[in-house]
């Protein structure tokens, strides 16, 4: 078994299942009042949630163990895959909380946008990996990918979620930027992005989006409606001071805080365990993406090493926005926090992604300790990380 797990990246193996594990036990702590409000056993959300943890595990045990250049073979089948799901919720979707972006099934729902954020990872890191003999090149290099992945936000959009929208918008940057295209390029892209971003946002506003920004910004002026929630998150994380009022003990959940097993639950983990839990959460958060970003910078081919950063990328954007949104510094947008979050969806799909940037640190792990001379066959192969160095205006 030790001779099974020595290429291994502890930290990787331990700190999301530490996560997740925490993640089930604080989804039960702040969903017991809730569930016993909506005429459910007190241990529903807890049971469900620990459901899509052993499923999340087994599949983060097999993806570990599959090596991730296997993929390479079906980024067809992946994107179009994930192309068809988009389309599907559209059609035959449930609407949940203003958004069609749900199949409700007779046993559980699936959002498929959660998983189109790691195919769309995969894509990218595909297509960008086997086009670095000429990344340079912006209409051949760099721009085909572009449309498929604006195809994707729009149908996402559509929904419309625009949480999930932001998320994959700035995944997709993370990749491009690491791929090693010009900084010309680079700013082409911004200033198109700023563009299509200006054409479009007169479109997305309505009194909902603009209640979220008054809510966010100025919760004060409207403290009985658009900022209820937030001055609720500002109450829970006031009270937990340093050490917390103690695990189950949050007053918060008692139907005075929406959202506090999914949207907020780092707000009750502040009430419940102070300041010392939130550090904690972060620092384990933390700890996933720079070691994430540490491995692709190690990496010995253009693939694995955009896989990583995308992988990585996903964990802290979504930890960004969601703590962005329970103190006040974003709109609240339903993004929920990676691991922790009441959520099946978004913890199998980290879960898996957690397996795969296993495997790619494993295989990272037993190539630095082949012989130098073998090592030396793989120079060629990469790098991303070693082009951006290279790269010209």
């Amino acid at each position: 078994m030790i001779r099974f797990l020595k290429h291994y990246d502890f930290t990787l193996l331990i700190t999301p299942l530490l996560l997740a594990s925490f993640g089930v036990v604080m989804v039960y702590s702040a969903s017991m009042v809730t569930a016993v409000v909506d005429g459910l056993d007190s241990t529903h959300y807890l049971f469900r949630q620990l459901r899509w943890f052993i499923i999340g595990l087994i599949g983060f045990i097999f993806f570990s163990m599959v090596p991730y250049q296997k993929y390479q073979k079906y980024i067809q089948h992946i994107i179009f895959i994930c192309l068809g799901l988009l389309v599907g919720v559209l059609i035959f979707g449930e609407t949940i909380n203003n958004s069609k972006s749900w199949f409700v099934l007779p046993f559980f729902s699936v959002q498929p946008s959660e998983f189109v954020k790691l195919g769309l990872i995969f894509y990218l890191a595909s297509v960008y990996s086997k086009k670095q003999a000429y990344i340079n090149e912006f209409y051949r290099g760099v721009l085909p990918p572009l449309i498929i992945m604006v195809v994707i936000l729009a149908l996402i959009m559509a929904q419309p979620d625009i949480g999930t929208s932001a998320i994959i918008f700035l995944i997709a940057s993370s990749i491009i930027f690491s791929s090693g295209i010009k900084f010309k390029h680079l700013f082409l892209l911004v200033g198109i992005g700023v563009v299509l971003l200006a054409v479009t946002i007169p479109n997305m506003v309505t009194d909902v989006r603009i209640a979220r920004f008054t809510g966010a910004y100025q919760p004060f002026a409207t403290p009985d409606s658009d900022g209820y929630h937030l001055i609720q998150s500002y109450l829970a994380i006031g009270v937990g001071g340093l050490t917390g009022e103690g695990l189950g003990q949050s007053v918060q959940k008692l139907g005075y805080l929406w959202g506090a097993h999914t949207d907020f639950i780092m707000a009750i983990i502040a009430e419940e365990l102070g300041f010392i839990g939130v550090v904690i959460v972060i620092g384990l958060l933390v700890t996933i993406v720079v070691r994430g970003i540490f491995i692709a910078r190690k990496c010995e081919d253009s693939f694995g090493a955009l896989l990583a950063i995308g992988i990585s990328s996903m964990v802290g954007i979504q930890a960004f926005i969601n703590l962005g949104s329970i103190s006040g510094i974003l709109p609240i947008t339903g993004v929920p926090l990676p691991f922790v979050s009441y959520g099946g969806s978004s913890l199998l799909v980290l879960m898996l992604s957690m397996g795969i940037l296993n495997n790619i640190a494993k295989q990272v792990k037993k190539r630095e300790r082949e012989p130098v001379r073998v090592q030396s066959e793989h120079v060629g192969e990469r790098n991303v990380f070693m082009n951006r160095r290279e790269r010209k205006w």
